[in-house]
Parts: C-alpha cells; sequence; structure tokens
C-alpha cells in the first residue's frame, strides 16, 4: 500500500494523498481531506474506509493525527454542489484541503479525481493502493459523519445521523413524506 509514495519518496518528494466523503449523498456537503505522511511510513491502516466500522474508522483518525505530518480539510456545501456540478464541487474541496495543508508537498495522490492544477497521479481505487490516500478517505469520512451527525439534530425529522443523506430507502421515504430540507441537493435526483 506505499509502492507509489516509496517511488516518490527515494526521489526525496512528499506526498499529499487526498480524497472525499460524500459525493453519493442526496444531503448535505461534500468533503475532501489531504494528509502528508512522513517518508518511509509502513502501511497502518487494516481496510480502506467503506470497509470499517464507525469505530475501527474513529480509531484509524486518531492514528492518522498522531502520524500525519499535515492534515487539510475542505468542505463545500449543498449550495454550491447544486450550482456548479458535484465533480467541480469535489475538486474545489479537495483544492481547499491541499490549502489548508500549510505544508509543502511535490505530489498529489487522489483516488480517480485528476486535479489538473497539481502534479497528481490519479489512481483507481487510489484508497486501497496508497497508504496516504486510504488515510485521507478515513478522514474525510470521519469528518462528513460528524457534520451529519449535527445535521441530524438541527433537522432530526430527517434522520441523518443514522444514514449520512445517502439515498437509503428510509431516507427516499422520509422525502417522499415531507420533502427536501435546506441541506439537500436539489440538482440530484431526490424521486426515483
Amino acid at each position: 500500500m506505499t509502492g507509489f509514495e516509496e517511488r516518490f519518496w527515494r526521489e526525496g518528494l512528499l506526498v499529499a494523498g487526498v480524497d472525499e466523503a460524500g459525493r453519493g449523498p442526496l444531503a448535505g456537503p461534500v468533503v475532501a481531506a489531504a494528509v502528508i505522511l512522513p517518508p518511509g511510513t509502513e502501511p497502518f491502516l487494516r481496510s480502506d474506509s467503506k470497509d470499517m466500522t464507525p469505530e475501527e474508522r474513529e480509531e484509524a483518525f486518531e492514528e492518522i493525527r498522531r502520524r500525519a505530518l499535515a492534515i487539510g480539510t475542505g468542505v463545500v456545501d449543498s449550495s454550491l454542489i447544486d450550482r456548479v456540478n458535484i465533480l467541480r464541487a469535489t475538486k474545489i474541496a479537495m483544492r481547499r484541503a491541499l490549502e489548508d495543508l500549510h505544508h509543502e508537498f511535490d505530489v498529489v495522490i487522489t483516488d480517480y479525481v485528476l486535479l489538473e492544477d497539481h502534479n497528481c497521479l490519479a489512481l483507481t481505487k487510489g484508497d486501497q493502493k496508497s497508504i496516504s490516500c486510504a488515510c485521507a478517505s478515513v478522514v474525510a469520512k470521519v469528518l462528513r459523519d460528524r457534520i451529519m451527525e449535527v445535521f441530524g439534530k438541527v433537522y432530526p425529522e430527517y434522520g441523518f445521523e443514522k444514514h449520512k443523506g445517502y439515498p437509503t430507502p428510509e431516507h427516499r421515504r422520509i422525502l417522499k413524506n415531507i420533502g427536501p430540507s435546506d441541506i439537500h441537493r436539489r440538482s440530484f435526483k431526490l424521486f426515483p
């Protein structure tokens, strides 16, 4: 899981792994994270964030915070997603995360999304192939889940703390019964 990083580390280059959480939900923000690990970091995640329980992700998040040279985050809300589309919003969030690092880096490794204005290696299933990208995936997922849990208190009738805005049958049923909230993505197909 460090093969891509090792290639760059051997050349004395620092790698920023970048990933996002929240491209598919019907509500809430897209959240991106960027993580720079010290060169020579050994793999320490057991799996990618999608295969972890919430508790395992929280543990991994704390381990990443201990190990990382820098962590940056970027958030784009549903209104901007509606204005520019989800791909552009994802790239904006990723660029914000890189700016938020406040640390120099030479190369960016992403999970599939190409950031044209950076020296970027966009890997298919990057969160499974790159430790830096996997760490960014965990950070983005944990932070987005926390945001949606807060929205669950603001909009208790929608149950965001359970489904995190994803198009589950329960979420679709609630939408059909009471309509969208202020954080729903109007540009998405809310009703099948």
